[in-house]
């Protein structure tokens, strides 16, 4: 267990976790959710973004961004046989997103916590705070074999 991590997010000792790699500056969170370990995005005009896609943090943007990758909108993190799964969390404070979580096959879920380490958690609520805020959106795509 990550003590740092545990005082950041209060939520994930009570919901369960694990650590699944070192931290790192890497890559984060969003490139996390889309299976990029090599790159930090964010559209800020400093970091990795698709140039055809609007540099915003607005949650149509983040739509765009993940539409480019095949996922579509859907109503509900609940697993679904051959689809993978993503939530975008959005600040209560700002309307804006903040962090994504990509559902692993065993209805877990894996994040990249900023330049912290990557975790699984069991929930999506386990990460939740004053900071991520919440889920907003959930998106799904295929997967390929």
């Amino acid at each position: 267990m990550d003590q740092e991590l545990e005082n950041i997010f209060p939520n994930l000792s009570s919901f369960g976790y694990e650590l699944t790699s070192p931290a790192t500056t890497l890559y984060n969170c969003i490139a996390w959710s889309i299976g990029d370990d090599t790159n930090w995005w964010w559209p800020d005009g400093i970091n990795y973004w698709p140039d055809d896609i609007p540099c915003v943090a607005t949650v149509e943007s983040f739509c765009l961004m993940y539409a480019s990758f095949d996922f579509v909108v859907c109503d509900n993190f609940e697993v679904e046989d051959g689809f993978e799964k993503i939530a975008l969390y959005v600040s209560p404070i700002t309307g804006q997103p903040t962090h994504a979580s990509r559902q692993l096959s065993n209805g877990k879920w894996t994040s990249k916590l900023g330049m912290h380490k990557d975790i699984t958690h069991n929930t999506l609520s386990g990460i939740e705070n004053q900071i991520y805020g919440a889920p907003f959106l959930f998106m799904k795509r295929v997967i390929i074999s």
